[in-house]
């Protein structure tokens, strides 16, 4: 089965509509989704309806930081992102906050376990930066391979059989093995707000016969993603960013 595995939405309309487009003329089978449907962008209530949809339809969701903070004032987030989230949270209605807040913290799947930020502890948000914050996540699961987001760069890390750690940053439309016998995290770069110097949405397509996991881009309208958060009253360092990949 061909995965398609998005983490990062933000709220972005253009961005998650372009990746879905790309995703299923690719051929995907089955969406993942690794949370932060809302937070930055202007349109929680499109991106949070389209998850649900999909949901229905058989996709995996979990849950993110910034949905966390939507029904919980304990999140603590830099000054725009909070602005953000009270934003946010004066467009979604009952229903839609519901979804969020029920959405697990990690989904195992056979082989494979979804998680936002990473498996040792999903709920303290560490971001998976290095070789070190890979080798506590892959410590604390069986899986084969580990999935997540957080951090809005792609990435992947492996660990052998003797705890030897290795990572890359994976190159667009170029499949990478995940091959047995080592441990895998597949970091995602982010749909709604790259941070990689790359302002194209991002994905991976993952193949779970062959075990190989491909990083895609798609360009979408940016300017319009940017003029809506402007015509929102968002923080323009939120619009302005969107151009920029970080």
């Amino acid at each position: 089965m061909l995965l398609a595995v998005f983490s990062d939405i933000h709220g972005n309309r253009q961005a998650f509509e372009a990746c879905l487009k790309v995703a299923r003329a690719r051929g995907a089978e089955r969406f993942i989704l690794l949370g932060d449907f809302v937070g930055y962008g202007a349109d929680p209530e499109w991106v949070v309806d389209t998850a649900m949809e999909l949901v229905v339809q058989g996709a995996v969701a979990v849950r993110g930081n910034h949905d966390q903070a939507v029904n919980s004032s304990a999140e603590t987030m830099n000054a725009e992102a909070q602005i953000a989230i009270e934003w946010t949270r004066g467009r979604l209605d009952t229903a839609q906050r519901r979804f969020l807040a029920e959405l697990p913290m990690l989904v195992e799947d056979g082989d494979r376990l979804f998680v936002h930020s990473e498996a040792s502890s999903p709920r303290s948000w560490h971001y998976v930066r290095s070789t070190a914050d890979a080798a506590k996540s892959l410590i604390a699961t069986p899986a084969h391979v580990t999935f997540c987001g957080h951090i809005h760069r792609p990435a992947i890390y492996s660990m052998s059989v003797t705890a030897k750690m290795s990572g890359l940053v994976p190159k667009t439309d170029v499949s990478v093995p995940l091959l047995r016998g080592r441990q895998w995290i597949a970091v995602l770069g982010s749909v709604g707000q790259p941070r990689d110097g790359d302002p194209s949405a991002a994905f991976a397509l993952f193949d779970t016969v062959s075990c190989q996991i491909t990083y895609c881009r798609a360009p979408y309208d940016v300017e319009t993603a940017a003029n809506r958060i402007r015509e929102n009253g968002l923080p323009h360092w939120l619009a302005d960013r969107l151009s920029q990949g970080r």
